[in-house]
């Protein structure tokens, strides 16, 4: 994304908009929270207030170029929006994020939809359990069983 993709969105090109858009696109974190991005601004030296940040995320949200979700109680994260739908799967231990897409899923919500008299509009779909890596770090930390 870059600068034409601010004015097709409707967004007048400044500094703090194109460099929000540069830190969601170079981060190795797909999902990033507001937060998140101010810290990387920080860090590349520029100076944007983390105000600045909150109110450059809902313009790009309310354009179309990022998509917000609520995956902790609270807690918002952002992801540029690539035009695929996608749904996530959450570790609730260390937070990790997986991204998977499921026709079965896809086509059983269309189902469900339809035959409550529904057209889908948008969706989205959040699995929370315990990743495979905290697994099993809570297996090697756990004291041994005793055998009878």
């Amino acid at each position: 994304m870059d600068d034409a993709n601010l004015k097709k969105a409707g967004l007048k090109v400044t500094l703090p908009r194109l460099k929000i858009l540069q830190i969601l696109e170079s981060s190795d974190k797909r999902h990033m929270g507001a937060e998140d991005v101010y810290k990387a601004l920080l860090h590349s030296g520029e100076d944007v207030g983390l105000a600045t940040v909150y109110r450059v995320l809902t313009q790009f949200e309310a354009a179309g170029l990022v998509s917000r979700h609520h995956f902790e109680e609270g807690h918002s994260v952002y992801e540029l929006n690539q035009g695929e739908h996608h749904d996530h799967i959450l570790c609730v231990k260390c937070g990790r994020v997986d991204e998977f897409v499921d026709e079965v899923i896809e086509a059983r919500q269309r189902e469900i939809a339809a035959a409550n008299g529904y057209q889908i509009t948008d969706h989205c779909l959040y699995i929370y359990g315990v990743c495979r890596q905290c697994q099993a770090e809570e297996a090697a930390a756990a004291p041994p069983r005793e055998e009878r």
